[in-house]
């Protein structure tokens, strides 16, 4: 890959609490696809002979990343969102996963799922496949060659689920051994994710085998925790503990590098190990409200040195956007705010930097412009939103709340341009 230099109005968060801005700036890319150097002349770059390119009066900003999405539920957005979580998985999303044993309806369901995230600017993004190992290595193929980056896990679970979702053990492991053998690459853009679905649709002979394969290959975990009331119960009903203890014990709570969304209902013990392990949030504000789940206490998670993405948890949320979720998630917080007066709401910076800088750590060194970051970057053209006379914060600010895929002009990942499929 050739060595370049881009030119534009460059705005990111090295902090969550401020913007970097620099007007008409450069940032310089290097041959591995990483940052070299970000400065506000081309004079004070150390690029030699590299191509420039400008992007007059276009904004450049770090690609999305997604930290929580279900891709089989891609068919399913906008419905079904009138019932609760348990009902929901019973009803309509455990059979639209069962139909990903069928490697032609998978393939046609996933290119769009890809094709969407690319489209909103989501350059990776930490997915739940199916319990389906071949149409999770499709899915994994695709991500592939649509040159996006992607944790994928196959789904386990074998218990309070249809029998066509349900997978023995040995079977689930073969599985996974199968994909590992494939994928495992430390370097790649695509890679597994150990996926137990959540505690109650696992027995512990599951989850600890879950956990045993995250330690043997050295794997990230995600999965679901204290998202609503009734499965909170049940999971202490279950396991005879609470939420995160559950996992904790078959060492699938930040043993490995861990992912959980949601946690509406974390606190205490719960919240405590969750910062000594360093767990990070998902926080899925859209699909908290589709399914009456709640509001999670996002400030608090904040305060309490918790690292937080944001997820569209596709299909209990309706929007594959991180855009949007940085909307939602600001105006959860200040619904949030107003019946707990004792935390501030998010601000703009504080959601745009769990969209990217956060959220792109699970991912690596993702989500910012700083040196060393791998270049994951949205070309933004907003002239159609008429920016004339705002500041480039204020442009930017507007983008997030009224723009949409049709002005994001470039799309790059690792520094390499992404053509959509």
């Amino acid at each position: 890959m050739k060595k370049k230099v881009y030119k534009a109005h460059i705005l990111y968060t090295k902090e969550r609490n401020r913007f970097e801005v620099l007007e008409n700036g450069y940032v310089a890319v290097d041959a591995d696809g990483r940052v070299s150097e970000v400065a506000s002349d081309l004079k004070s770059l150390d690029c030699g002979d590299w191509e420039v390119t400008d992007f007059v009066d276009c904004l450049l900003i770090p690609a999305m990343n997604d930290l929580h999405v279900h891709a089989p539920q891609y068919r399913n957005q906008g419905i079904a969102m009138d019932l609760e979580l348990l009902p929901w998985l019973q009803n309509y999303t455990f059979p639209e996963e069962m139909k990903y044993a069928d490697l032609a309806y998978a393939e046609r369901m996933y290119r769009r799922f890809v094709h969407d995230l690319w489209r909103f600017g989501t350059m990776r993004a930490c997915v739940f496949a199916t319990i389906h190992t071949d149409s999770t290595r499709l899915l994994m193929r695709i991500f592939q060659e649509a040159g996006m980056g992607a944790l994928v896990g196959k789904v386990a679970m074998d218990r309070n689920c249809p029998e066509g979702l349900s997978e023995p053990v040995g079977e689930m492991v073969l599985g996974y051994e199968d994909l590992i053998a494939e994928f495992n690459n430390p370097d790649a853009l695509v890679r597994p994710i150990i996926t137990p679905r959540f505690v109650p649709s696992c027995t512990p002979e599951t989850l600890r085998a879950c956990g045993e394969l995250a330690a043997k290959y050295q794997l990230p975990v995600q999965s679901h925790l204290s998202e609503n009331k009734d499965e909170v119960a049940l999971v202490r009903t279950l396991e005879n503990t609470w939420y995160g203890d559950a996992y904790n014990r078959y060492g699938l709570f930040g043993q490995t590098p861990t992912v959980m969304a949601h946690c509406v209902f974390t606190e205490g013990e719960e919240l405590e190990l969750m910062r000594r392990n360093r767990v990070v949030v998902a926080h899925c504000p859209t699909s908290n409200l589709n399914v009456a789940s709640g509001m999670a206490p996002v400030r608090k998670f904040l305060d309490n040195g918790l690292r937080v993405g944001l997820g569209s948890d596709i299909s209990g949320g309706h929007d594959l956007s991180i855009f949007r979720m940085m909307v939602y998630a600001i105006q959860v917080s200040k619904m949030y705010y107003q019946q707990n007066h004792d935390r501030s709401f998010l601000t703009l910076s504080e959601a745009f930097w769990m969209a990217t800088k956060s959220a792109g750590s699970f991912f690596g060194r993702v989500g910012s412009f700083e040196p060393g970051y791998e270049f994951d970057a949205l070309i933004i053209d907003d002239s159609d939103l008429n920016h004339d006379n705002y500041s480039l914060l204020e442009r930017l600010e507007r983008y997030i709340y009224l723009g949409d895929d049709r002005q994001i002009k470039h799309r790059f990942c690792r520094g390499k341009e992404i053509f959509g499929q």
